[in-house]
């Protein structure tokens, strides 16, 4: 017990010492400082936060995302078509593949996938 916390210690102890050391030699410029800002799509970061942005990049980017977790969906569906019943196998993925194109309708009956007003 007093070799693993004497250890812990010692790993603690080096740890510190690095993050010190690093700190002091680090060179810090005022050039760097660019570098070292936020950047967020483009907007300056001093000025406003309020400035309005096109929706069509937020509902993109959430149809975006539905899609690529359908994808991680998709594997499971591949492994079961050895392990599980042929019959099983096609009602999940009828059922899935369902649940996923009555999605694009909806988006397509929003007008999400479309750029125009």
């Amino acid at each position: 017990m007093i070799l693993m916390t004497t250890i812990l210690i010692l790993i603690l102890m080096f740890s510190n010492l690095l993050m010190i050391l690093s700190i002091i030699l680090s060179k810090k410029s005022f050039n760097d400082r660019e570098k070292c800002s936020p950047f967020e799509c483009g907007f300056d970061p001093k000025s406003s936060a309020r400035i309005p942005f096109s929706l069509h990049f937020f509902l993109i980017t959430i149809i975006f995302l539905i899609f690529d977790v359908e994808i991680a969906l998709i594997f499971p569906i591949i492994y079961l078509f050895k392990t599980v019943n042929f019959l099983i196998w096609m009602k999940t993925s009828i059922f899935f593949i369902i649940i996923l194109l009555l999605g694009v309708y909806h988006e397509w009956n929003q007008n999400m996938l479309t750029w125009t007003n």
